[in-house]
């Protein structure tokens, strides 16, 4: 266990987020893998609190009630405004307990908020559209939560902490700072909305870095509510942390605040599977994959195939998705000498409409109707649109490449897509090599996971994950598992150059290497355990605590 006697801990924590039981992106990994490291101090003063979007239709694969958890709190709190909740267990390890707030009685009834929030935050909700209004009534309603659990748990006098994610809590923060002085406040963003605006537009995020500034920006971009929501909670919490060195320099130029901490994202071992199942998994995820790639494009892959993925959010330019189709493309003519073909997955979930209907019948009936798209294993709402389809399309018409072949397999692979049927950490296995090509990228969990499941991966210096290896591993996929290659805003031709380069050197080692390489990756991984993160989060505590305690005095 990790040494806390130095650090002020709180006597309750409690840590909300959109992603809390609600699997959108890579806070869902941060919360959930390090929530058993958090509990071997904290037991159940830990608690966790999530959105409660669910319905008995729909209801959520993680979340065990168990109504009689927190003092029966689920029927005891007396909550304003028709709030209600529900309280669990969240099925990860550690099985820590989640509190699920029902917040929508609030949409439609924030105008009062708002006010408040502009008079006493400088917060401006008048520009705000989109999921502001949903964003704001959750972390208000959160605030009320936690308040009423403060009460109902006897913990008033005690050192309680409230630890709020990214913008879409951030007025939760600030409602407890008003209404609840006394306790302790964290706010940690993981990428800054106004940051992420800019590189989604286009615009050169690094060689004009020190000339932005956030307002104007802000204001440029129609991200004004938001922008100012996030500025306004760092400036006002106990601590404000960030996830890696990259992001703490843009908090710094674009919120007008240096994070008092950085906490770099762990892993959680458990997520693991053993030597057996692994190789289980490696069997049956290729067998699956080369089967999909067979029928939909009707050539032969053999087992001796190279995959190599990349997976995460649909942002086009931010993820890198447009450079690692183009490196794919590259990697072509670097092993057109090697009489192996290459399959190049992009695991990435878009607007799906449904399973391509000629591909499930081939997979089930052992038929051979061609389906309509020879990249596409789900058809979308919008493929005339989407930026991987119409790079693809491109691509297809030139006939680049005949030994690499890109997939694109546009889903949340959860075991139930219709068309691979394996969930993605159980695919994993499967993968040869990943790349994660990121031009905006605050932390980086595809690459950790990636490395975490032995297989080896290329990413850059933009991401935070990138930056901590390379202060503390050798540059090498040999060596550790990892190669990190520079991006700026003008080297694009020579970032995929160097990423296909990379990948057919990779490919093109004999078994005994790249069995090496995974062994390098796995240990790599290692030191990214939560157990040697954690104390970052010790020292964000005792940061909250204490300026808590001043602020109250």
């Amino acid at each position: 266990m990790h040494n806390t006697s130095d650090f002020k801990q709180p006597d309750l924590l409690f840590e909300t987020s959109w992603e809390v039981c609600n699997k959108i992106g890579g806070i869902y990994t941060v919360l959930s893998t390090k929530a058993r490291e958090l509990k071997k101090s904290l037991g159940d003063n830990l608690i966790f609190i999530g959105p409660d979007v669910w319905s008995e239709n729909n209801p959520s694969p993680t979340f065990l009630e168990r109504k009689t958890l927190l003092k029966s709190a689920a029927s005891a709190l007396n909550l304003p405004e028709n709030l209600s909740i529900r309280v669990g267990r969240w099925d990860i390890p550690g099985s820590p307990i989640v509190v699920l707030v029902k917040f929508q009685a609030l949409m439609g009834h924030l105008d009062g908020v708002y006010g408040e929030m502009w008079e006493k935050f400088g917060v401006d909700s008048l520009h705000a559209y989109g999921d502001y209004e949903e964003g704001c009534a959750f972390a208000v309603a959160t605030a009320m939560v936690i308040q009423a659990l403060t009460r109902h748990l006897n913990a008033e006098e005690k050192n309680v902490v409230a630890h709020f994610n990214e913008w879409t809590t951030g007025m939760g923060l600030l409602y407890l700072k008003a209404h609840s002085p006394k306790i302790a406040t964290i706010f940690t963003t993981h990428a800054t909305s106004i940051g992420r605006s800019i590189c989604g537009n286009g615009k050169p995020l690094y060689e004009y870095f020190e000339h932005y500034n956030g307002d104007q920006m802000a204001r440029e971009l129609n991200m004004e509510s938001k922008h100012s929501l996030e500025k306004a909670a760092a400036h006002n919490a106990d601590c404000f942390t960030t996830v890696s060195d990259v992001t703490a320099r843009e908090c710094t130029q674009l919120l007008d605040i240096t994070p008092q901490v950085v906490t770099p994202n762990g892993f959680e071992p458990d997520f693991l599977p053993g030597k057996r199942i692994y190789d289980r998994q490696r069997k049956a995820g290729r067998e699956r994959l080369l089967k999909v790639a067979s029928l939909l494009t009707g050539e032969t892959y053999t087992d001796d195939t190279f995959i190599i993925a990349t997976s995460g959010r649909n942002e086009y330019r931010n993820k890198g998705l447009d450079l690692y189709i183009d490196s794919m493309m590259e990697l072509g003519d670097k092993i057109a000498d090697t009489g192996r073909k290459a399959l190049a997955l992009i695991l990435v979930p878009a607007w799906v409409k449904e399973p391509s209907g000629a591909l499930v019948m081939d997979l089930e009936h052992g038929g051979t109707d061609r389906p309509d798209c020879s990249f596409l294993t789900h058809r979308l709402n919008n493929e005339d649109y989407d930026s991987i389809c119409c790079r693809l399309r491109q691509l297809e018409a030139e006939r680049r490449s005949d030994n690499v072949k890109i997939i694109f397999i546009p889903c949340y692979l959860d075991g139930h897509d219709g068309i691979v049927d394996i969930s993605y950490y159980d695919l994993l296995p499967a993968l040869d090599l990943t790349v994660f090509a990121s031009y905006y990228e605050p932390w980086g969990y595809t690459p950790l996971e990636s490395v975490a499941f032995g297989v080896p991966t290329v990413t850059t210096d933009k991401a935070g994950f990138g930056q901590w290896v390379l202060s503390n591993f050798p540059n090498s996929l040999t060596q550790s598992g990892a190669f990190v290659t520079p991006r700026t805003d003008s080297n694009y031709s020579a970032s995929a150059d160097i990423i296909a380069s990379c990948s057919a050197q990779y490919m093109k080692l004999p078994a005994a290497e790249t069995k090496k390489a995974r062994e390098a990756a796995a240990a790599t991984a290692r030191k990214a355990d939560w157990q040697f993160f954690i104390k970052d989060y010790d020292k964000a505590f005792d940061i909250a605590i204490t300026n808590a305690a001043k602020r109250n005095k």
